[in-house]
């Protein structure tokens, strides 16, 4: 159960479970171009590895900073904050992420709108053999059973 600061957002914001991936959503629009939402991660939960086939677009809000693993030709982490507030995740890129800290807020757009044919999520063994050297972090941000 989420209390604190984070169920207070949750509340205030009006946000939901999001099935599979983990944190918290809504979605603020959605039409035949594209689609936008808010995106709430509290401290123990994850965005877990996920690609989509088509560019996410994030823009961080507020909190503390994200952690945005990318899985591509070299894994790395890109950090969202304050000084730097913007990142677009290539198609077909795996990425997850947490919070640095008691909650993070962003909010991630996508050209087209998304749907859920446009989303893998990661397999933890598949990904550590494709990116051996990021086996902690992948490990961190996969799950031994989905979120339903």
């Amino acid at each position: 159960m989420t209390t604190g600061p984070v169920s207070t957002l949750i509340e205030a914001l009006d946000l939901a479970p999001l099935p599979l991936e983990g944190g918290y959503f809504r979605s603020t629009h959605a039409d035949e171009s594209y689609s936008r939402i808010l995106f709430l991660l509290g401290a123990d939960d994850i965005s877990a590895l996920h690609r989509l086939t088509a560019p996410e677009e994030y823009q961080f809000l507020g909190g503390a900073p994200l952690r945005l693993l990318i899985l591509d030709d070299e894994p790395h982490t890109v950090v969202l904050d304050r000084q730097h507030r913007t990142h677009t995740v290539p198609a077909g890129t795996w990425q997850g992420s947490s919070s640095a800290g008691e909650w993070t807020l962003v909010s991630t757009l996508m050209r087209p709108p998304f749907n859920w044919d446009m989303f893998t999520l990661g397999d933890r063994a598949s990904l550590t053999h494709s990116y051996p050297s990021a086996a902690d972090a992948i490990a961190a941000l996969t799950r031994v059973e989905a979120l339903r």
